[in-house]
Order: structure tokens, then C-alpha cells, then sequence
């Protein structure tokens, strides 16, 4: 396996410090814009090696898998970058896999009612060609989507016989501060996406439990709930947001509701809701005294880089699924699948931060997984696709296991 990961920013550096620790594949070509950042990551392993890309031009993707004989391409910029990516590994007949798919565009006249193009809708209308090509495009492969999806599956096959819900619950009680001990405000994951998600409407699956239903959409931060999250995390409030699970799991696992809640916190929210009303999420680029520039990533450029927030950064970070419905004995069932990862683990084991490293672990398991041809498969296809039994099995032989809890109430 040679693979090509575009993008070695907090996500992308995660990735190489968890697969320098396996030997499943035969070189790593670690591609950035920034070519001096690719080339310290490439510094850590033997088989790696670095290179530039603009990752918004197909051709170029194309052109640097042909050069490396790249069998796999790896996704860990921002989704506005998927499609070129996904088309240059399709050129050049590689293998892709992806964390976030392509981006969704609100309905013109319904957006809180109705969706409009979704996410991965372009992914997903190729399908066939990929399929044809015999050649995967394993997409939503990151923590969220990713690990989830795999719970979904896992929960499908071996905990439920009916799935009333999969209700994706995320949350945190991680704190950043600055050199004076006081808390600060530092998303710790990449706030390009994270503005994107969280102010596009949120999408809901709703269903018969038996294939039909269809998509709907509500307003950002609809429905709140506090969610009680293990391992000391504790309540959470969680609101709706815009997420793939949502888009993915009814395409591979029968239920009649689909979410995805995050816990935002009110600060973020408060953010959130200001930068919309000043137009300071908007990616139409403005000219400002000569120069044009894109008022979101003018707010994602101020704003701490994620990858270095790890050393001032205490807490830990939950990603999980609840799952409501009938148990394999019939009766009713309510469980939460969950991985949890602490931040001074992964800074003390890694050198990473928890939200990125917990992020980056999923893809390296799904690669080798690849790699033994415990997972394979042709066409665009999520994690809900393959076998979940392996994979967490694999996750937990990384050294970070994953939990079950029942929920009542």
C-alpha cells in the first residue's frame, strides 16, 4: 500500500504519528500547500516522504499519484477541497478515503424544511463510475462521521433487532487556556468546518425502520437535550447539527430516526450566531484595501491553529452513538456506544491533542484493515458498508479501547 495523504495540518499529523506505529504499508507521501509543514512530518518515518499541492486542482492530485505509484489517497484537508481531491484519485486510479464528504447547499426557498444538495450528493452521483472502475471510495472515515457509522453497524449485527433511533452524541469538557491559567476561546478543531456545519441546517432522517423515508432539515441549533457523557465528562447540552452520519447510515442500516447533536456550549453557539450576523461565515471573497479575501478564512486565520493548542489544552473528548429500538431478545433497548480519549494521553503518548489524534486514528485503522483485505469493497461507500467487528477489535489492539453503557431514562 502506497498512500498519499493530502494535508498535514492538526488532523494530518495525528494521522503520521499513529501509523508510523504499524507496518502495513510501504511508503507515505505527505502532501501540503505548505511544503515546509509536510516536510517536518515527514521528517518522523523512513518511509515517508514530502511534497507541495495545491489540493484544489484535480490534475495536480492526479499527477502526484502517478509520480508515486500511490494506491490510496488520504483526505485531511477541509471538505471544500473533496471534490478535486476525490476526481484526481479517480484520474489516476487510486483508492480514496475521506472524513468529511462534499460540502451540502441549503434549500432556496425551504432551507429550515427541506434539504437542497446534501452531503456527499456528488460523491454519491458517481458512485457507479467508481463501482464500474472497481475502485473504493471509502467515505466519512474520520471520528465523526466514522466511528460512529461503525457503531451503527456493530449495533445493527449484534445488539438490536429493531432501531427506532441513531442519534450520534458528541461532547467534551475540554478547557484551553492561556500562559496565565486563564480559559481561552480555541476550538480545537478546524473552525472553517466547524463554521460550516454548525450554520448549515442540520438534517434529520426520518423512516419506517424498513429502508423508506427520506431527509428533512431544521434549524441550526434545533432541539437541545442534555446528554449525559461516561468516564467523568458528565451532562452535556447537545443541539442539532448538520453532520454525514445523518446522510450515511440510513443508506446501509434500517431505522426510523436518524441525528446528529454536538455539544456546542453556549459560547461557541453565541459565536457562531454573531459571525453569521455580522457575514463573517460567509467564503464569498470581499475585497478589503486591494486584497480579496474570504471573510471565514479570515476568522479560522486569527484564530489559534489547532494542532498547537494540545499543551494548553486539559480535558477529554467523547464520540459515540445512542441507539434506542429492540434488543436481540425483543424487549426495549436504549445503549450508548462511545470512545472517549483524554488529552494528556494522547499529548503524552503522541505529542497530538485528543480532538485531532481521536479524529486521525479511525482512517490509519479503516487503511489497514485495506491492507489485509479484512475490509474491501468498489464504489462510494461509508463505514456502515463493511464488517464493525474488526475494526473495533483493531482500534482497541491501538491502545484505545471503546465502551458500551445501557442509558436510562
Amino acid at each position: 500500500m502506497r498512500i498519499l495523504l493530502v494535508g498535514a495540518g492538526g488532523v494530518g499529523g495525528a494521522f503520521t504519528a499513529i501509523a508510523a506505529r504499524r507496518d502495513f504499508f510501504e511508503a507515505l507521501v505527505i502532501a501540503d500547500y505548505d511544503q515546509s509543514r509536510a516536510e517536518r512530518a515527514a521528517a518522523t518515518d523512513d518511509r515517508y516522504v514530502a511534497a507541495q499541492i495545491d489540493a484544489s486542482s484535480a490534475d495536480a492530485v492526479a499527477a502526484l499519484c502517478r509520480e508515486h505509484a500511490i494506491t490510496h489517497v488520504m483526505n485531511a484537508v477541509d471538505p471544500v477541497f473533496n471534490m478535486p481531491i476525490f476526481e484526481g484519485a479517480s484520474a489516476a486510479g487510486a483508492d480514496y478515503l475521506d472524513m468529511a464528504m462534499s460540502l451540502s447547499k441549503p434549500h432556496p426557498e425551504a432551507p429550515y424544511e427541506k434539504t437542497g444538495v446534501k452531503l456527499g450528493d456528488e460523491q454519491f452521483a458517481v458512485a457507479d463510475q467508481w463501482e464500474s472502475a472497481d475502485r473504493l471510495a471509502l467515505v466519512g472515515i474520520g471520528v465523526e462521521p466514522g466511528l460512529s457509522d461503525v457503531f451503527a453497524r456493530y449495533a445493527a449485527d449484534h445488539l438490536f433487532s429493531e432501531i427506532d433511533e441513531l442519534g450520534t452524541r458528541d461532547g467534551a469538557n475540554l478547557v484551553v487556556t492561556d500562559d496565565d491559567g486563564n480559559e481561552i476561546f480555541a476550538p480545537s478543531f478546524s473552525m472553517w468546518t466547524t463554521i460550516e456545519e454548525c450554520l448549515n441546517p442540520p438534517v434529520i432522517w426520518a423512516g419506517d425502520g424498513s429502508g423508506a423515508g427520506d431527509w428533512h432539515t431544521t434549524p441550526p441549533f434545533s432541539e437541545p437535550e442534555v446528554f449525559d457523557f461516561p468516564e467523568g465528562i458528565g451532562p452535556v447540552e447537545c443541539v442539532n447539527v448538520e453532520h454525514e452520519e445523518v446522510l450515511l447510515m440510513p443508506r446501509w442500516v434500517d431505522c426510523k430516526r436518524a441525528t446528529f447533536k454536538y455539544g456546542l456550549g453556549e459560547e461557541m453557539i453565541n459565536i457562531l450566531r454573531v459571525l453569521h450576523t455580522l457575514g463573517l461565515d460567509s467564503t464569498e471573497k470581499v475585497r478589503v484595501k486591494g486584497v480579496e479575501v474570504s471573510p471565514r478564512d479570515v476568522v479560522a486565520a486569527v484564530l489559534p491553529d489547532p494542532a498547537t493548542i494540545g499543551p494548553r489544552m486539559t480535558g477529554k473528548t467523547c464520540a459515540g452513538l445512542w441507539v434506542t429500538g429492540k434488543g436481540k431478545d425483543g424487549q426495549p433497548r436504549s445503549t450508548y456506544l462511545y470512545h472517549v480519549v483524554d488529552n494528556e494521553w494522547t499529548m503524552r503518548e503522541y505529542g497530538h491533542q485528543c480532538v485531532v489524534w481521536q479524529t486521525a486514528i479511525n482512517p490509519v485503522v479503516a487503511l489497514e484493515l485495506l491492507a489485509r483485505g479484512t475490509w474491501s469493497g468498489a464504489g462510494v461507500l461509508g463505514p456502515e458498508a463493511f464488517d464493525a467487528v474488526p475494526f473495533l477489535e483493531l482500534l482497541t489492539e491501538y491502545g484505545s479501547p471503546w465502551g458500551m453503557q445501557e442509558v436510562s431514562g
